[in-house]
Order: C-alpha cells, then structure tokens, then sequence
C-alpha cells in the first residue's frame, strides 16, 4: 500500500485576499500520520484549528469556505488543489487572516512552493476511498450534474457552458492525478466584465488586480466602464482583445476556464480527506455543486 505522506519543511507565502483584499500569510507546517489538512488561525486568541473537511464548509458563494471552534477561513479550494495534486495527506496551515491569498488565481504559485518544501512519507498506510457503484448529484433546472463511477484511478471529466460567444462549450479532462501538474495547476480563474461591478458594489474582489483573472466579455461595454475600471484596478489602459477578453492576461491554454473549473473540482473533492478512486463527469461544475457532490460521496461511503 501506500504511505502518508507530509511536507519536509516549513514554506510561507504571502498576498492578498480575493474577496477581503487583506494582505495575508499561510505557512505550511510538516504534520504526523492521520493529521490530515488542518488550518490554524493565529491571529485570533487560542489560535483555533479549522479542519479541511467538507462537513464544515459553510459557504460556497464566490469559492469554498470552512468553518469549526468559531473560526472560518475563506477560498481555500486552489490551496486544497495543489496538495490533492502533490498527494499530501498531512500539513498544518498557519494564516493570520481569515482568507487565503489569490496569488495569480491558480494553484499554481501553491504548487511550486509545495515543492520546495518536498515531501516525505510516514509510516502509515494510506487510505483511498474506493467507489462501489455509482453515485449523482443532479439539479436538472441548471443544467448541472455530476456522478462517479468505479475506476481504478481518479479521472475527472469537465464539461462547461456559458452560452456566449466569448466562452462556449469547453471539456477538459485529467486521466490520473499526475496530469494536475502537467496540464492543470497553472489555470486560472475567470469573470465576466458584467459580473465585476456588483461585486465591487458588495465590497467583494477588494484583492483583485486584473493580474489574477481571465475577464471575458460578452458584451461590448462604453469606454466609461472600462475607464472606471482601469482606475479601480490602477491600470493605465484597459482595452478588449479580439478574442473577447480584457488585455489583462493572455490565455494559457484554449480551455482554460474549463480546465480552472477541473482543478476547482479537485480543491473540492480533497475536502473528502483522502484521495478518490473513481471516474468523475461533470456538467457545470461549481463550488455548491462541488461540495454538495462531495457530501453524497461521504454519506454513500458512511
């Protein structure tokens, strides 16, 4: 069988906040056998642990937030995405704030720092959870579903539909954990122009800069727009690309939304605790989706 495995030295990072714009450090900790992956809250007195686990996320609007002993932490799906593709089983997580940096909106600053820190295996054997028979989570009146069935190894299937002429159908798949850091961990995620102002109107993306999201447009906006938006965001020029999305970012590949929502999936899933032998299909996936999929997992496996 397989063995545990954690970190082999103590990493930071630093950023700021998607959503709370607070610049915020984590700092990823070795931790012992059957630890699992825990936050720990140090800017709060007691410094309360906040366990990774499906269970206790409470909120699912504009990513994946846990909370346990009085405590939250908030975004945390492209951190969980990173350790579900290195496969670390055990890590303690310090931040002192109550979100996880942005970063460049992938996985893919978590993953490199992981790897600097390198891994090693405990003695403990690893448990997977192994899928029996088929499990869906289904809401026919948006389109969305999910389902596993058996398989020997985790593959996942992404299919996304957004009905615009920016951004169509797109799949992307991952045949083994060992793709995520071969074709997934660098996507990025993406916004409509249209959605950021309510957003900034709710005090939500206060970490946002333009370096961090793919913006796609779908409707040609007025210059005014673009203009209050490049002085939110401190940009000198904001202009639309003729491929439909802001000059902000180029893409990284041709389906990255696509393959962003893959590895949001993954982020998601690794709140089960342990890695999943199974064939995942997915249909607008999203964070709701996600977790609530997750749930029936867990409940089909108690």
């Amino acid at each position: 069988m397989e063995k545990q495995t954690t970190i082999n030295n103590v990493v930071s990072i630093s950023g700021k906040g998607l959503h709370t714009g607070k610049q915020v450090t984590v700092t990823f900790r070795p931790a012992k056998a059957n630890f699992g992956v825990q936050f720990q809250r140090v800017d709060i007195p007691d410094k309360p642990l906040v366990r990774a686990f499906v269970f206790n996320v409470y909120d699912t609007s504009r990513g994946t937030s846990v909370r346990e002993n009085n405590a939250e932490v908030r975004t945390i799906e492209h951190l969980m995405a990173a350790l579900a593709g290195l496969q670390i089983d055990n890590v303690l997580i310090e931040i002192n704030a109550e979100e996880t940096p942005i970063l460049d909106g992938s996985s893919k600053l978590y993953v490199e720092l992981l790897q600097q820190a390198g891994t090693k295996q405990l003695d403990a054997n690893r448990e997977c959870i192994k899928i029996s028979e088929e499990i869906r989570f289904e809401k026919p009146d948006q389109g969305i579903e999910l389902s596993i069935v058996p398989a020997d190894y985790f593959h996942v299937t992404v299919h996304i539909d957004y009905q615009t002429d920016v951004l169509a159908k797109q799949e992307a798949t991952m045949n083994g954990i060992d793709e995520f850091l071969q074709q997934i961990y660098t996507c990025r995620t993406f916004v409509f122009l249209h959605e950021i102002a309510p957003l900034i109107e709710h005090n939500l993306v206060q970490g946002g800069d333009l370096d961090n999201a793919i913006v796609f447009v779908d409707k040609m906006p007025d210059e005014h727009i673009l203009e209050k938006l490049a002085a939110f965001f401190k940009k000198s020029n904001i202009r639309v690309m003729p491929n439909g999305i802001l000059n902000n970012l180029k893409l990284r590949y041709h389906n990255e939304p696509a393959r962003h929502k893959l590895l949001d999936l993954v982020g998601d899933l690794y709140l089960l605790g342990k890695p999943i032998r199974g064939k995942v299909t997915a249909k607008k996936p999203g964070h709701f989706a996600n977790v609530e999929f997750a749930k029936l997992i867990a409940e089909n496996l108690s």
